[in-house]
């Protein structure tokens, strides 16, 4: 990780405003690993890039002291590296030695490096003292008095600035004149209007329930990266996964999201997208991108022994002790697709698959029954040679039999399902 040196920054402005000469061997920036960086305390900064032209680069500030005097005037000039100074100045304030900033402290000409920081930033993020979010087109405390009337600052629209919201301890909030204006805690209530994130998330990250892999999604279905790929990089710290970067790749990149995702995970609800939607057919099992998540705010996973009693009151006990545990527990990824075995109810060529995750209102409740939650339910259509996921209401018979296996197998984009004829 490499990190710039706060006091350093702050007094090679001083030199120039005071006309000194600069000693060009001073290194404003410094590279630390392993332990020694767990022993660095520091700031970092999360903020929404302005245009190129006015943001410093990890080139331009490793140069910087050798630099000629026009080319350092004119990179003082631009609204980035004040942004820059002003951080080190909070951080100075804040007794913090180091600081981090995503503009020039990697090297992005360097695809190795930009791969292990986009791969490592939520653990950064995590492991600051204090993050600063800087939002450049705010003035004053929105935040206390925001309503749904009010525009949303465009730090929260952005896809890389929800990791930078949930992953650190401490989250202060900072006006275009570097104002705080208030901290994550403190303004739980309104982030959690404005972002969907859980209020006890906003308050204490991941330290109690861990949201499912739909709510986590749920969260970016409304923001926006500059590149189509980052939709997907953005998020992976947030669910606990890693990949290599292939920019180009375009949407492909959350599909591979999903499927490492699905190597690591037996949470079910990846599977839960559109489940509200009224009308429509889908011949994928995965998601195009996060927008396909935005009814799963309140989706929660449900552990095996949690599944099998939701399903109590659809079927009888003596087939609940029978169903195949491991089955339950476990999905896997071929070069033939997703193989997963659910239970479901069949009608005709319509059949409804169960998964196990469920709609909550209070996903913090400590001792929830299982049994009064709604499953979230996949209505498969087979036909004699393809499968697609149904939405929508359709009839049923009511003496359809439900089923305790189903094996979905999945090849992309389409799948087809295997399912036991009902009576």
């Amino acid at each position: 990780m490499r990190l710039l040196h706060v006091a350093t920054v702050l007094d090679v402005e001083t030199t120039m405003d005071e006309g000194k000469e600069l000693a060009r061997t001073i290194k404003m920036l410094k590279e630390f690993y392993g332990p020694v960086l767990a022993e660095k305390k520091y700031a970092i900064l999360s903020h929404c890039w302005g245009a190129a032209e006015e943001e410093v680069s990890f080139q331009e500030m490793d140069q910087f002291m050798t630099a000629d005097e026009e080319v350092r005037n004119e990179i003082r000039r631009r609204t980035g590296y004040q942004k820059i100074v002003d951080t080190c100045r909070q951080a100075q304030r804040d007794d913090l030695e180091w600081l981090w900033v995503d503009t020039c402290c990697i090297d992005k000409k360097s695809s190795s490096e930009l791969s292990e920081a986009i791969n490592s930033m939520y653990e950064w993020y995590h492991l600051a003292n204090q993050c600063y979010v800087y939002l450049h087109d705010t003035v004053g405390d929105t935040l206390t008095h925001w309503d749904e009337s009010m525009a949303i600052p465009k730090w929260f629209s952005r896809g890389w600035t929800l990791q930078e919201l949930v992953a650190p301890s401490v989250v202060q909030f900072f006006d275009q004149k570097w104002e705080c204006i208030g901290d994550r805690e403190q303004h739980a209530s309104v982030l959690n209007r404005i972002t969907r994130v859980p209020t006890e998330t906003l308050k204490i990250g991941f330290g109690g329930p861990r949201p499912s892999v739909a709510q986590i999604m749920s969260w970016a279905a409304d923001r926006t990266t500059t590149r189509e790929e980052d939709r997907a990089y953005s998020l992976l710290g947030l669910l606990g996964v890693q990949m290599p970067m292939l920019y180009g790749e375009g949407k492909n990149a959350f599909r591979r999201l999903q499927l490492e995702i699905i190597r690591k995970s037996n949470d079910q609800s990846i599977f839960a997208w559109s489940w509200s939607k009224k009308t429509g057919l889908s011949d994928s099992f995965l998601a195009d991108d996060p927008s396909w998540f935005r009814d799963c705010s309140n989706v929660m996973s449900l552990a095996p022994d949690e599944f099998v009693k939701a399903l109590a009151k659809e079927l009888p006990e003596d087939e609940l002790r029978n169903i195949p545990a491991k089955r339950l527990r476990t999905f896997t990824v071929s070069n033939d697709g997703i193989q997963i075995w659910l239970p479901t109810a069949t009608y005709g060529a319509i059949s409804e698959v169960r998964l196990a995750c469920c709609q909550t209102t209070d996903p913090w409740e400590e001792f929830p029954d299982y049994r009064d939650m709604p499953l979230i339910t996949m209505s498969v259509a087979l036909f004699p040679s393809d499968c697609f996921r149904f939405f929508g209401y359709f009839p049923k018979s009511t003496t359809t039999k439900f089923h305790v296996q189903i094996g979905l197998q999945g090849t992309f984009p389409q799948w087809f399902c295997r399912a036991s004829s009902a009576t």
